[in-house]
């Protein structure tokens, strides 16, 4: 159980000018834990690599704490979860990318670390051309209950979040300012029926305003919850474009629904597919087999107990898998001590005969019996 005096701690690292995400990692990796780093001497903070003396003596201050009382209040007073990058919960998808944050705000029902998470977006001046395809995509891969993150903006985004509400699927808006508020406030009522049948998250702590330079920010994360990423409309440039070459850096899979060579908003679809920076789907069907829903389908799973013919370093990636969950090739390695190259033999050897599979994003999990 996480003590309201860690979570001070941990709501005031993000608070302290200069340090971000990567860099407050590797504070919590030299020092030890996150309260240790604000009673680390100055000389000592300074022999970390890339921490000079002016951050180090920014640390050292501890002024973020008044401020992260006040958010300890708010976040206690509206239910809202304070999930730090070392917690259980913390979405599994997401610590696979770098640059994750080290805290997000959650608030919900749904749990991040969802069976089958799928990014809609597109942009704010949606067609009728794309609100439909939209609706009609969620429509056709809603028996296969995926959860679907978008950024709760006008346009597709609004249409993702309402067709997956309308089908009974969980959905997930990431934000680009705090809890306190909802933008734009025309999705205000939208967002309270989220938080019954999915959620709502940010980085971002209350009092802060939907800035534009928040919103790259945000899709990253957006990217990182989901196992792949579909782009309905965009322009040349936006938010979805930037949210597809997110993806793409994080190796997760990217698809776009492709338009009229001489409409604004498909401009930006077919770029992506001409470029191949993103697969072409037209239908659902499309989708569902690119994201080999069908062949994963619960009723085709082998059963796990049936492979006895296992080798000890197998049974050892199996091990990992079944304590883990879901893990990228890099965490099995480094769990497992052995080279990437035994791993990757091994992992597909394991594929083969049926005992785990691959996941978009590059992703293995241990198909259960």
């Amino acid at each position: 159980m996480v003590t309201d005096q860690e979570i001070i701690h941990r709501i005031a690292l993000t608070l302290i000018p200069g340090v971000g995400d990567v860099i407050g990692k590797k504070l919590i990796s030299y020092c030890g834990s996150v309260e240790a780093i604000f009673h680390e001497r100055q000389d000592h903070l300074m022999r970390i690599p890339t921490i000079g003396s002016i951050l180090a003596q920014s640390i050292s201050n501890h002024n973020t704490f008044a401020r992260a009382e006040k958010e300890l209040k708010f976040i206690q007073r509206y239910s809202i979860q304070p999930i730090f990058y070392l917690d259980d919960n913390y979405p599994e998808r997401l610590k696979q990318c770098e640059d994750h944050p080290l805290m997000i705000y959650y608030k919900g029902s749904a749990d991040l670390n969802h069976l089958r998470p799928l990014a809609i977006v597109g942009t704010r001046r949606a067609t009728e051309y794309g609100k439909i395809e939209c609706k009609k995509i969620i429509e056709g891969i809603s028996p296969f209950e995926p959860m679907i993150v978008s950024g709760l903006a006008y346009g597709i985004d609004t249409c993702a979040h309402k067709s997956s509400l309308e089908c009974g699927l969980t959905t997930i808006g990431v934000l680009g300012h705090g809890l306190d508020r909802i933008y734009p406030y025309q999705n205000k009522q939208l967002a309270e029926k989220m938080l019954i049948q999915g959620g709502l998250v940010t980085e971002f702590m209350s009092e802060t305003v939907p800035d534009a330079e928040n919103f790259p920010k945000r899709n990253r994360i957006i990217a990182g919850l989901s196992d792949a990423t579909v782009v309905i409309e965009a322009g040349l440039k936006g938010g979805a474009l930037i949210t597809a070459d997110i993806a793409n850096s994080y190796n997760r899979d990217v698809f776009a629904l492709p338009g009229r060579v001489n409409d604004d908003y498909s401009v930006g679809c077919n770029f992506l597919i001409k470029t191949n920076r993103a697969a072409m789907v037209e239908n659902a069907a499309d989708l569902i087999f690119a994201m080999r829903w069908e062949v994963t389908n619960e009723k085709k799973k082998p059963q796990l107990k049936l492979f006895v013919d296992l080798s000890k370093e197998e049974e050892t990636m199996v091990n990992i898998l079944k304590e883990k969950g879901d893990s990228g090739i890099d965490a099995i390695v480094n769990d497992s001590k052995m080279s990437s190259g035994n791993v990757a033999s091994l992992l597909l050897n394991l594929e083969f005969k049926g005992v785990i599979k691959l996941l978009p994003g590059k992703v293995y999990r241990l198909i259960k019996s």
